[in-house]
């Protein structure tokens, strides 16, 4: 596991797998777990709510700088590359902001 994250960290994980199974489809379980348990916890405890709501926070982070240096990694087309960059900036404003 530690590996994996050093591994993902360091740009070594292909883009495609950095980009689509780790950010996007890792990502958005991880947020729509975290967002439904906050609707859950709204009834209980404010606090608590937005704080479960911002744990994921640090993992979309994470993984904008993961996918960055796996896309200066990249070896194909330097198009794939730019538009994974500003996918993933997008994506992170949109799961952190929104």
């Amino acid at each position: 596991m530690k590996r994996a994250i050093v591994r993902l960290w360091r740009g070594e994980v292909p883009l495609a797998e950095a980009f689509w199974s780790y950010a996007i489809l890792g990502g958005l379980a991880l947020n729509v777990t975290a967002t439904f348990a906050m609707f859950l916890l709204l009834k209980v405890d404010n606090a608590a709510a937005v704080a479960v709501f911002l744990l994921p926070v640090p993992y979309n982070l994470f993984m904008l700088g993961a996918v960055w240096r796996s896309a200066e990694r990249y070896t194909g087309p330097p198009a794939w590359a730019q538009a994974a960059r500003i996918a993933i900036v997008v994506w992170t404003l949109i799961v952190c902001v929104a």
